[in-house]
């Protein structure tokens, strides 16, 4: 297997593009090696198989979509909650096809029990770490609520553009983090 660090992330990048274009089961060595302009073969230089490289491409989208932590130091508030959460809608955007390849690879999951595990125990990780924070910064409103909320808004923005009205995002969370 092949080491360099920075051709193996441009390979899971392309990858995440192929993932999001072709879905999982377009997803092969070749269409990889395309995707990334390099020559045939390249990709299995890297990775010892398909399922090491949905693995590492589950991997790498959480670190694409990851939250930038800087935002995190304004007072808590309704008005600070719906400006991160904005931020989130921003960067799954913007990066609309590491959104659409996490898709395509939780529903590759449930055909592949190793891929479910190490996708199950990233998404639990980010959760608990969104949780502590969320009440570490004294947010308004249940963590557990907001995520399952913005999840299904995100779904729906991003497959299906245009079907929620605009302002919706801020309208639902005024209405998750106003007070009991």
């Amino acid at each position: 297997m092949r080491t360099n660090p920075e051709r193996r992330t441009a390979l899971v990048d392309a990858a995440i593009e192929v993932l999001a274009a072709d879905g999982a089961r377009g997803l092969t060595f070749r269409s990889v090696d395309v995707a990334a302009s390099v020559p045939n073969g390249t990709t299995s230089n890297y990775f010892a198989n398909r399922d090491d490289l949905l693995l590492q491409a589950g991997l790498r989208i959480h670190d694409r979509l990851g939250a930038d932590p800087e935002h995190l130091d304004q007072p808590p508030s309704t008005e600070f909650l719906t400006a991160l959460l904005q931020l989130l809608q921003e960067r799954l955007t913007k990066d609309r096809a590491g959104y659409l390849a996490l898709l395509e690879l939780r529903l590759e999951a449930t055909r592949r029990p190793a891929l479910q595990e190490a996708l199950a125990k990233r998404v639990r990780e980010n959760l608990d770490e969104n949780i502590r924070l969320h009440h570490e910064h004294g947010l308004p409103g249940d963590p557990l609520l907001l995520y399952l909320t913005i999840g299904g808004y995100m779904l729906e923005q991003l497959t299906l553009p245009g079907v929620l009205p605009d302002g919706l995002l801020e309208k639902v969370i005024g209405q998750l983090a106003a007070p009991s």
